[in-house]
């Protein structure tokens, strides 16, 4: 089955969209599936305002209809909900095509928080944006509640998973700080709350991985903290695996793979109870939450890295491409995967 995804969010940005779909497209392989993207390559670009270092693509309707009619798919699915994802749904709508999409960005959250934009404007345009889907994926029971609650309809479960050969307790990184040492990774912008972690009354370290708009107010701002820049592959997982705790500060991620990396590395993790850390991290012992950061991050300290390392065992990327396989398939007449069996998602 040849599977054509739309994304505005692609390489070399460096997030949980695109992390998602390369490690989806891996996994998908193996089921028979031959996954190919319909990316901002190619197309003219722009910068996002309030954020240089993001562009997004502006493409024709021309070149779009090239794209997908050269990629010959037998079934779409659009990931984002840009210009690219406007575009790939004119397309398939002009033409009578069922679509997938996936809602995985609080764009709505962000926007207000850059914007005097209300946040339920954002929300009346992503509803008619995935109304016209099939299905529209997402990651957590809780977000499946709360889109229901505001109005979105066919939604459907995709969970996550983490590559847990690549993301180990083994071989930590050598960090020279004093310990405890409590990290947060992810881009450095204001929609991911930050300064709630870097604000903390903590002992030891804070130490933040990544880059993005608001870097050099925060290190001008916090200077005690550690800004390590960009990290990936084995060099981000040895410097996870170094941390004692993983800080979660974001109010809006709509899961966060980051939380599983961490507790694949055995770092137990510290977060808000908000949509994400509530599905991942629940009442397991493998973290804290809390809506004082500072008491989970203190709690944090006390469980088990065994436990967080079993626990992310579980997740695995193969179960989490074989679920968006089964949601895709049912638009398809004929045999389809085993949808009821071996695909563990995040109702915990």
């Amino acid at each position: 089955m040849r599977i054509l995804i739309a994304t505005d969010a692609w390489h070399p940005q460096v997030n949980g969209v695109v992390r998602t779909l390369t490690s989806l497209a891996r996994s998908a392989s193996a089921l028979g599936a031959d996954i190919r993207f319909l990316t901002p390559d190619g197309f003219r670009t722009v910068a996002v305002p309030t954020y240089p270092g993001l562009r997004v693509a502006l493409p024709s309707r021309r070149k779009i209809a090239d794209r997908i009619e050269a990629a010959a798919p037998d079934a779409i699915h659009i990931a984002t909900e840009g210009p690219i994802g406007w575009a790939v749904r004119a397309y398939c709508r002009r033409r009578g095509l069922a679509f997938t999409t996936s809602y995985t960005t609080r764009f709505p959250e962000y926007i207000a928080v850059r914007s005097i934009v209300p946040v339920a404007w954002g929300y009346a345009v992503l509803r008619r944006f995935h109304a016209a889907a099939a299905a529209t994926m997402v990651a957590t029971p809780s977000l499946r509640s709360e889109l229901s609650r505001r109005g979105f309809t066919n939604l459907c479960n995709w969970t996550r998973g983490v590559d847990t050969r690549l993301f180990t307790p083994d071989r930590p990184a050598e960090l020279g700080l004093p310990r405890p040492v409590f990290m947060s990774v992810g881009r450095v912008a204001v929609e991911k709350n930050l300064e709630a972690f870097l604000s903390l009354d903590l002992p030891g370290s804070k130490v933040v991985i990544g880059d993005g708009p608001q870097k050099a107010k925060l290190q001008q701002q916090y200077p005690d903290a550690v800004f390590l820049g960009e990290r990936s592959g084995q060099d981000l997982s040895s410097h996870i695996a170094a941390a004692d705790v993983f800080v979660f500060p974001s109010l809006t991620d709509t899961f966060g793979v980051v939380q599983l990396e961490a507790l694949a590395c055995g770092t137990p993790v510290a977060a808000f109870p908000v949509t994400g850390p509530m599905d991942v991290i629940a009442d397991h012992p493998i973290g804290a939450l809390d809506h004082d950061l500072r008491n989970a991050c203190l709690r944090a300290l006390n469980m088990s890295r065994e436990r967080c390392r079993s626990f992310a065992l579980q997740y695995s990327w193969e179960n989490s491409a074989r679920q968006f396989m089964c949601n895709v398939t049912a638009l398809r007449p004929g045999p389809s995967l085993r949808c009821t069996q071996h695909v563990r998602t995040v109702e915990l």
